[in-house]
């Protein structure tokens, strides 16, 4: 098997977020597109849950549906556009706007490349018609295909609270395509993938970022459950901790001296002690099989009839 070299570069650490409820305080369908189709959100997602529970099918899948349907019943052209339009006017929680340029600066102060990752069941072209869109390395959530003439058709990636888990793995191996499904299962040794899950932040508020959060954690990472400020989520979240699903809860606040910001600061400053202590025991164990090698070399060269030795057995 052919050995690949990897250019040495500085560590990446990687903020991965959910997006309704974690960056933006409601569901992004709730804010344009609702308005547009005349509907009220909670007959909209009753009528969702009703669709799903009555054909046993996945929510996300039939929310995308139902979009579709009384969009086309309102004589309204869902095009890759009209979407970005309709993201416009999603709000967004205190601090988000200014957060990316922040922490990219104070990631670059402590010798680190900070990514921004979306991990999100809503929908990728409402979030690129956000102000933060340019902000992301990577949206991935759900998305349509189109017909020729630009109007949406059917769902094209359906993101639900499981399969969000194998993008996790895809930022760790450096994958950006949705499609690509063939990269993600090769073995890749720990030490030649782009981010390790030890340089992973995760950032989720509800039951559909449980299994995320719970993965980073595990393997490493780190997992912030965030709720609403001024809300009774607190409570729920905190519950998240005491089942050992997460390590930090925060209020979805991102202006800077917030607990947010403090806690992702503080974990940025642990993530390059530990890659600056590891680098350090790496260069002590070079250190000393060069030194092993070397009396072996100098062992066999005073005693040329003697059975040759090598480093291996001077350890």
């Amino acid at each position: 098997m052919k050995k690949r070299y990897i250019k040495k570069r500085k560590p990446i650490v990687a903020l991965i977020y959910d997006f309704d409820g974690t960056l933006s305080p409601g569901n992004m369908q709730e804010f344009a597109f609702m308005q547009a189709i005349g509907e009220d959100k909670s007959q909209f997602w009753e009528e969702n849950n009703k669709l799903a529970r009555d054909n046993d099918a996945d929510q996300i899948l039939t929310y995308m549906h139902l979009m579709l349907r009384k969009a086309q019943h309102k004589d309204i052209s869902l095009k890759k556009e009209r979407f970005k339009e309709f993201g416009k006017s999603i709000e967004l929680f205190a601090g988000v706007k200014d957060w990316f340029k922040r922490i990219n600066k104070y990631g670059r102060e402590k010798g680190v490349t900070i990514e921004h990752y979306i991990n999100s069941s809503g929908l990728k072209e409402m979030i690129e018609g956000t102000v933060i869109t340019k902000e992301f390395k990577q949206i991935f959530a759900c998305s349509y295909l189109y017909e020729v003439d630009g109007k949406a058709i059917w769902p094209a990636v359906s993101v639900n609270f499981t399969n969000k888990t194998q993008f996790i793995f895809k930022i760790n191996k450096g994958i950006n395509s949705i499609y690509e499904s063939r990269r993600i299962n090769e073995f890749v040794p720990e030490e030649e993938r782009i981010v390790p899950f030890s340089n992973m932040i995760y950032f989720g508020d509800g039951d559909t970022d449980i299994p995320c959060m719970k993965l980073v954690k595990q393997q490493g990472g780190h997992s912030i459950a965030v709720y609403k400020p001024n809300t009774n989520k607190k409570k729920k979240s905190l519950k998240l901790i005491s089942e050992d699903r997460v390590n930090f809860v925060c209020p979805a606040d991102y202006s800077e001296g917030k607990e947010i910001d403090t806690v992702v600061k503080i974990i940025i400053d642990k993530i390059n002690a530990d890659t600056q202590f590891s680098e350090l025991l790496r260069k002590h164990k070079e250190k000393a099989k060069s030194s092993h090698s070397k009396k072996a070399q100098k062992y066999n060269k005073a005693n040329p009839r003697a059975i040759r030795t090598t480093s291996k057995d001077w350890q």
